[in-house]
């Protein structure tokens, strides 16, 4: 967890700020594991603080699903499972289809065209390294979409209760997979749909894409699933 939580100067008001974004990078990218305790004592030294913006910076990760506390047991990572993926997965079936329809008939030809780049961007970074990890925001495709519905009520349920759940199984499970080139064709035609402002063919894509990604992830769990056992 070194590199990826080494003690950088900050200002007193934005503490918390910084080191619940350090955290929340090193849980989703697996620096620090799935299930492992998190140490109070341990990260306040490592970080320099004091417990109190410590303390409010783990509460940011506990709303936000990648941490979760008990009395008299302490705070650890959440466990990656079988069931906590489908659940999230058939979630984001849903929500993203819906998304993907609004986005199709509110985002502008500016914000389409701003989509084609992005796919741009992704398309030399599967050609350079053969992953398709998506930046947090606005260089996440998936999140994109989600702001391209224009609906505030559907990006806030995502951005507050899910995104980095998604992306803490996307990170570990999808980026690297064989299914990353069918990923980003899946992509284009939702783009496509979209620019078609055709809602119900821009839900059905994206609705089936999830529920693609959603098998190929399920596999690759089960495999380090039984790796560790």
């Amino acid at each position: 967890m070194t590199e990826a939580l080494e003690n950088e100067p900050v200002i007193a008001s934005t503490i918390a700020d910084t080191v619940c974004s350090k955290l929340q990078s090193a849980i989703v990218e697996g620096i620090i594991p799935a299930g492992s305790k998190i140490s109070e004592p341990a990260l306040a030294n490592e970080f320099g603080i004091s417990r109190g913006p410590l303390r409010e910076a783990l509460s940011r990760l506990e709303a936000c699903n990648l941490i979760e506390r008990k009395p008299n047991v302490g705070a650890r990572v959440v466990t990656l499972t079988r069931q906590h993926l489908v659940e999230i997965y058939l979630i984001r079936e849903s929500l993203e289809g819906l998304a993907a329809r609004q986005a199709a008939e509110n985002m502008s030809d500016k914000d389409i065209n701003e989509l084609d780049a992005l796919l741009e961007k992704h398309q030399q970074q599967i050609k350079q390294d053969q992953s398709y990890y998506q930046k947090e925001g606005d260089m996440d495709f998936h999140f994109r979409i989600i702001k391209g519905s224009k609906n505030s009520h559907l990006i806030d349920m995502f951005s507050n209760d899910l995104y980095h759940l998604i992306r803490l199984y996307r990170y570990q499970f999808g980026m690297v997979s064989k299914r990353v080139p069918r990923a980003f064709v899946e992509h284009g035609q939702i783009v496509d749909a979209i620019r078609q402002h055709d809602g119900e063919l821009a839900q059905f894509l994206m609705s089936r894409h999830i529920r693609s990604s959603r098998i190929n992830v399920e596999k690759m769990l089960d495999e380090h699933l039984a790796i560790t056992d």
